[in-house]
Formats: C-alpha cells, structure tokens, sequence
C-alpha cells in the first residue's frame, strides 16, 4: 500500500511511460496540486502533446538519465522489467510505485468514491458520470480512460468529497483502489493470460464488490455480474438492466440515428425520460448506470437529464474525426470481440452506405485466446482491413500473427504498416462509407493519415 504521507514530502514527481491513457488523469491530478512533473514515453502521442501544452518536460525514449531529480518515480504496468529506466528507478533508492498504487491512495482519499468497473464500458460511463455530476454542482475529482471534452483532459481536482474512477481489472489493479460505491457494468472473458479463467475474474469482481463501504450497482442483465455480487452482504445492493425486476432499467426506447431518448423506471414506476447522443443499444445501458450511480451520489433528476443529454462521447469511444471526398473517418477505443461486436451494430445501424473496419490487434496472447470470437465480431463489417499485432507489454512468445486471423475472415486484408492501410482504404472507400479504426493502441494515427489524404 502506497504511504500517503510521501506526497506531503515530495517535490519533483517522475512518470515511466508518461502518456499512457491511465496515467494522464493522474498526471493532470498531480500537476494541478503543484507538484513539477516530468515524464518519459517511447511514443509521440495525442496525450503527449496535451502534456507538453501544459508546460510539463516529456523525454522520447526511456533511459536511465530521465529520472535526474525525481522525488517520487510512478510508471504503469506496461513498462517491462527490463526496461533501463525502471531498473535505474529501483535502484535509486527514490520511491518508485505502479500507477494503481497511487491511484489507489487518491481514492482513499474521498468519502464518496465512485469506481466504475467492468470489462466493456468503464471509460463512456465514467465519462458520462463525470459531465453529470459536474453539471449538477457536485464539483467531482475524476480519474477517466479517455478524454472528456468537458473538462479538457482525462482528469480533474474538485473540491468536493465525490470522486469518480475509472476501475480496471487488469491484473487485479483495481483491488488497490478504495471505493464507496462500486459500479459493476459486466464481466466478460478477457486478460486470461493473468486471471486464466473466467471463474477467476468473477472472484475478482467479487472481491472488488464486497470492498465498496456503502453500495454496489450492478447489471442485472449479466449473468457473470450477478454471480460477482452472490454472497456480498453489508451494503447497498441497488441493480439495473433491461428487466423490469431491475432497480433501474429503461423502457420506451427510440433510435434516431446516433441519438436514443428512453424512459427511466424505477423500481417499474417512471423517473422521466432521458436522451443519449452516443449510438449503440450498449450505451443506453451505460447511461442507466450512470444515472443510478447520480441519483446515488445525491444528483437531482432534472439535473442529470440534463447533462446527460449534453454529454457527447469520451475520446476514442466512436469518436467522429472527420470526412474526406465524402467518406466518414471516425475512432474506436474498442479491442475485445464482444466491444468490437457492439461498435459495429451500432455502426451499421447509422445511415452508412458500408462500413469499414480498420483493426489493430492489441497483445498476443489477447489475439490468440479470442482469435475464433475476434473473427466473429469483425466479420460484422463490410470491409476488414488490419494491421499487425501491437505487442504493448508482451514478447510474441505465441508465435501468433495478424495473418492468421486474417485467414478466418473472408474477404479481409492487412498490412505492416499505417501508411499502406490508408493508402487501400482510401482508395477503395465510397461516398456515404464509415471508416472505424479500431484498437485500444495507437491505430487512432491510421485514421489521422486518412484524414489527410
């Protein structure tokens, strides 16, 4: 457990793999409390670029020398062992901890801590959390996966006592956390070369649920969700999904395009009537739990129709970039088959002529556990087009390669690199198509190459 008590002391604050999407809602935290930041990554970036804006020293590459200074070394759980400025870090005698550490000490820190977790979801509904209780006065401190036009980044300090946090379940990080309130989206099969088994996560979950101090709102739909919550006594159990049995679920649901306006009961009597601009049955669902998790926190109702109605996406999440000569270039955080699947419904249920499906496979051992249920998903759209396999923190000790799922696929082609990806797309797309790039690495550059050819 992370001792607190080294914040009061430290001065020069050193982030290993500075723009990684966990750690920039902690950076902005950190550098808004005064502290002077400095980072590394092996990657220019989107985040990077934010982070330099904000004044603070980003070195490309990471190497031993990068930590000159620091009083407290924090890097994410992507940094390999061997990385040379992880070991220099260690050996330094400074204080060097994983991120999930100190996020942890952070919500601990709040009475009213909101962790949002789940295997699909988490970021769209801490996002639609957040605009909710910012708009309805409840001033949050918020740590999100992706950047929330409303407050100009992942992360922000507020003066309240209501946190919101965004809880991954990634190598049990979120067993670090301290939350009030846990909300439990669904539990699907992923990370298996960690947990091995689905009966492992739902353990997990579980023991996340049975460490919110005061509730835990949980989909009722999910049938892995509710076994995560069997047993767990000593709080609020408050669920929500598409039955009425819910505590909260949704009816008279309407789709015009991306927007979907839906009734909200509760306990199978009407709230209102609620509007989402974010397309995709899944996000109607994410909404309801937001709104439980609102209503929870002490947000009226009218105030978080309100905002909700105002909330337009986090980025990366069927983010719309642009179009080019007609054709609709947009961007998807998405990278496990059943995300993959719920993008593309919603895709093809917008008024696109085709649509395109432009993937990054993120980790070996992901891609081959789930390579027959990536096939699946992706074969949804019309044209697949993907790259090679984005490592991150894995060495291709599974001999696995894009080509191969390639082959379960018909139709479908891939390429090296970036470039050759937009050239062929742009080539071949038609006025009236969507482009999707798809992959929780860096593919969203595909889509900007796109954009200006």
């Amino acid at each position: 457990m992370f001792d607190g008590s080294l914040l009061k002391t430290v001065k020069h604050i050193h982030f290993i793999g500075i723009g990684g999407s966990g750690m920039f809602p902690i950076v902005q935290i950190l550098h808004a409390q005064g502290y002077f930041i400095t980072g590394s990554d092996n990657n220019e970036s989107d985040t990077v670029s934010l982070e330099r804006s904000m004044g603070i020293p980003v070195a490309l590459g990471q190497r031993a020398e990068n930590i000159d200074g620091a009083d407290l070394i924090i890097y994410t759980a992507a940094i390999m062992a061997d990385n040379p400025e992880l070991i220099a870090a260690k050996k330094s005698g400074v204080p060097t901890v994983e991120r999930a550490e100190i996020l942890g000490y952070l919500t601990s820190l709040y009475h009213e801590c909101i962790c949002v977790c789940g295997t699909h979801g988490k970021t769209t509904t801490t996002a639609m959390l957040t605009q909710i209780l910012l708009g309805a006065g409840l001033d949050p401190t918020a740590v999100i996966g992706g950047k929330l036009p409303a407050i100009g980044g992942n992360g922000r300090v507020g003066e309240s006592d209501v946190m919101v946090c965004e809880a991954c379940e990634f190598n049990d990080h979120f067993l670090q956390l301290d939350p009030d309130v846990a909300v439990i989206l669904n539990v699907d099969a992923d990370h298996l070369e960690y947990f091995g088994t689905i009966e492992n996560i739902i353990k997990s979950f579980r023991i996340f649920a049975g460490m919110a101090k005061k509730a835990v709102i949980v989909n009722g739909s999910d049938e892995n969700s509710m076994k995560a919550v069997s047993g767990v006594t000593g709080k609020e159990i408050i669920t929500f999904g598409w039955e009425e049995s819910c505590d909260y679920s949704p009816a008279g649901i309407v789709h015009e395009g991306a927007v979907s306006t839906f009734d909200l009961l509760h306990h199978g009597k009407p709230l209102g009537r609620f509007t989402i601009h974010v397309p995709g049955r899944h996000n109607i669902l994410n909404a309801v739990a937001a709104i439980a998790a609102a209503i929870h926190a002490g947000a009226p109702v009218s105030a978080i129709a309100e905002h909700l109605a105002k909330f337009r996406g986090a980025g990366r999440r069927f983010e719309i970039l642009g179009a080019v000569n007609g054709v609709t270039i947009a961007d998807d955080y998405a990278h496990h088959p059943a995300e993959l699947a719920a993008t593309l419904r919603a895709a093809k249920e917008l008024p696109f002529r085709e649509v395109w499906a432009v993937f990054q496979p993120f980790t070996y051992s992901r891609t081959q556990m789930l390579m027959d249920d990536f096939a699946l998903a992706l074969a949804l759209a019309d044209h697949v087009v993907m790259s090679e396999i984005m490592g991150s923190r894995e060495k291709n000790t599974y001999g696995v390669y894009t080509s191969q799922l390639a082959e379960k696929i018909p139709g479908s082609v891939w390429f090296p690199a970036f470039p050759e990806i937009a050239r062929y797309v742009m080539a071949n797309a038609k006025p009236g198509d969507l482009v999707l790039t798809l992959g929780c690495g860096d593919v969203y550059k595909c889509a900007k190459l796109m954009l200006q050819k």
